[in-house]
């Protein structure tokens, strides 16, 4: 055997068993995926919390220690569209516990009808705080409220003038005292006879 006829032969052996390699593996089969028989359920994220976010009329909103506009200080403000995480409410549900940091236990109350809440009803019922005690109780210097005391004038009474003493009438009795007098006819008469005589005396001496 010669050179040449060894190297057709390796060469066909060679090709031969590439081909039977090729053609000799098993063939991929298809893995059909398993259906789910049963339903599959929804994976939905776990929500944040409830929270409350300033309308857009108010400027700014007051963020109180407690539930009151009057019994509580004001411990810091909220601008137009900011939002705090809601951790209660008020009994009434007027007033919104939320997180503020920097107040006292980092939590402030703000009024809800200047917020916007969605699912109030969602959130506890949180009593109010106790209401701060003052520092000092205020007192007034009696010497310096003295200085503002404006003196009033009193008012003089009138003067009382007394009446004029009552004059009571007195009236005569005419019958009692024309009993002792000349009748005023009978007087007349008589000075008018009188006169009459001394006339016929003076007649008869001419």
């Amino acid at each position: 055997m010669t050179r040449f006829s060894i190297k057709i032969l390796v060469w066909l052996l060679l090709a031969f068993g590439i081909f039977g390699f090729v053609f000799g593996a098993p063939a991929p089969t298809e893995v059909q995926a398993q259906q789910p028989t049963g339903s599959v359920p929804t994976v939905t994220g776990t929500p944040s919390g409830a929270r409350i976010t300033v309308n857009a009329d108010q400027d700014f909103v007051n963020v109180r220690s407690g539930p009151s506009s009057y019994f509580y200080p004001r411990v810091g403000i909220l601008l137009t569209g900011q939002s705090a995480a809601a951790l209660g409410r008020s009994p009434g549900g007027d007033w919104i516990m939320i997180d503020y940091v920097g107040a006292p236990g980092n939590v402030g109350w703000i009024y809800a009808p200047n917020v916007s809440l969605l699912a109030q009803n969602f959130l506890p019922v949180v009593e109010a705080p106790p209401t701060p005690t003052p520092l000092a109780t205020p007192t007034i210097d009696p010497t310096l409220a003295a200085a503002f005391i404006v003196p009033e004038t009193p008012t003089r009474l009138p003067t009382f003038t007394p009446p004029a003493p009552l004059s009571i009438p007195v009236f005569s009795d005419d019958v009692a005292t024309s009993s002792s007098r000349v009748p005023m006819g009978l007087a007349i008469f008589g000075l008018g006879f009188i006169g009459l005589l001394g006339a016929l005396i003076s007649v008869i001496r001419r």
